[in-house]
């Protein structure tokens, strides 16, 4: 696959485009950190980009108090979302953008189609199913045609549910035939929080929920096999017997981007799709309460226009101060981890495809440090260093891609894995030998 931009000289690898954000901050600092420590600071050139240059050049003076480094020679570009000049420019300065402006429903597609039109990758970390879906419609093709790879949800949205597939698949001692992802956040002394903009993402993915279907309607998708046993339908609230805590269901787009990886890994590379349910562990009775108690509010709420401006204005108060316009502190950070425990369950090597009991079991687990600002610049850097440094592993064209369907083939695991976000099989079950 030719790089994009290799036809002409650009001035940076990478450009963190909402480097002055939230969660571009950090992830600002973590490209800092190992674009020197993989020896790559001589032959990786980067830059930051948004509206302003003060609060571009503040970040960048904050970063290198936090990591230590000399950014002296990281570039500043002036970009704004809603200039298309603006987004042009910036995007032909560039091989690879990491667009960390959000909510992507917002300002997601005039990044896109700038990157598209530039010749410059495109790697975000939206866990919105609208937004993905809709992108991968209307500019698969585009993107196709001008070899630009785009890849969304490539943050605790959804690179650990769908490369843990991915991995458990690899792992799994015969034929693979449902996965079960439980996800749990452990937070410290100092608690835990969200930043308002991932809360703002739910409001409205929420709101327009019921435009998902007719989305996808739309890609005259051919059905895959019905392979048996089927998964289970769960309740959107039950109780985990294994690991005596309740559940619901996952709220991200962990399962609609997992089907589009098994989609496209059965269509292109002809392998068994896996069947896929995500949930998430709730805890105790009093934290399903709590749950249930706000969440019935949230869902009334988000489906009327002034409901939407009074869960805007007071996150902290229908969120029981999950979120905030100020999002969590450091030592909230440094506090919280995560864990992904994947139950697994097939057929023993050789077994028919037609067998309809499974006699294979497996769990495997991906834990790391806080998911939305620690771990989630973790992977959105390693995603885009991948795209740089692997492009013989890569999709052969370019195109819009779920990270799974561009990555299975690469060493982003064996990378998120020195980075302090781990893969690991925790057990297997095989038949008894007789």
């Amino acid at each position: 696959m030719a790089e994009a931009g290799e036809a002409e000289d650009r001035p940076f690898s990478i450009i963190i485009f909402g480097a002055s954000g939230f969660t571009g901050q950090y992830v600002v600092e973590e490209l800092a950190r190992v674009a020197e420590e993989e020896g790559m600071a001589g032959s990786l050139t980067w830059a930051v980009a948004g509206r302003s240059k003060e609060k571009l050049e503040m970040v960048l003076k904050q970063a290198a108090e936090a990591t230590g480094k000399d950014l002296s020679d990281v570039g500043v570009i002036l970009a704004n979302v809603n200039d298309n000049q603006s987004m042009d420019a910036m995007c032909k300065q560039g091989k690879l953008l990491l667009n960390c402006v959000g909510p992507y429903r917002f300002y997601g597609e005039q990044v896109v189609r700038a990157c598209i039109e530039n010749g410059c990758h495109h790697v975000d970390i939206s866990g919105e199913p609208q937004f993905l879906e809709g992108i991968q419609l209307n500019y698969n093709e585009k993107a196709k045609e001008n070899n630009v790879i785009v890849i969304g949800a490539c943050g605790f949205d959804s690179i650990p549910a769908d490369m843990s597939v991915v991995f458990t698949k690899k792992k799994f001692p015969g034929v693979l035939n449902i996965v079960e992802s439980f996800m749990a956040i452990q937070t410290g002394p100092k608690g835990g929080k969200g930043h308002f903009t991932t809360y703002q993402s739910a409001i409205y993915g929420f709101a327009h929920s019921d435009e998902l279907p007719k989305l996808r309607q739309k890609f005259n998708y051919k059905p895959l096999p019905k392979y048996t046993p089927r998964l289970k339908k769960r309740g959107a609230i039950f109780y985990n017997e294994k690991t005596k805590k309740w559940c619901t269901l996952f709220p991200g787009s962990d399962v609609s981007v997992v089907r589009r990886s098994q989609r496209f890994l059965y269509e292109n590379n002809d392998e068994r799709p896996v069947q896929y349910g995500a949930y998430f562990e709730i805890g105790g009775f009093f934290s399903l309460m709590v749950l249930l108690f706000f969440g019935i509010i949230f869902a009334f709420l988000a489906k009327f226009s002034f409901g939407r401006k009074l869960l805007e204005k007071y996150p902290k108060l229908f969120t029981g101060g999950g979120f905030s316009h100020e999002g969590p502190t450091r030592e909230q950070m440094d506090g919280t981890t995560f864990s992904f425990v994947l139950n697994a369950e097939g057929f023993s090597a050789g077994a028919d495809n037609d067998q309809t009991k499974h006699d294979v079991t497996m769990v495997t687990k991906v834990t790391g440090p806080e998911p939305g600002y620690v771990a989630t610049p973790i992977m959105m850097v390693q995603a885009g260093l991948v795209i740089l440094s692997e492009k013989d592993n890569l999709p052969a064209s370019g195109g819009v891609f779920s990270p799974a369907a561009a990555f299975s083939r690469t060493r982003l695991i064996e990378r998120l894995d020195k980075r302090g976000i781990k893969f690991s099989v925790v057990e297997t079950a095989l038949p008894s030998k007789e």
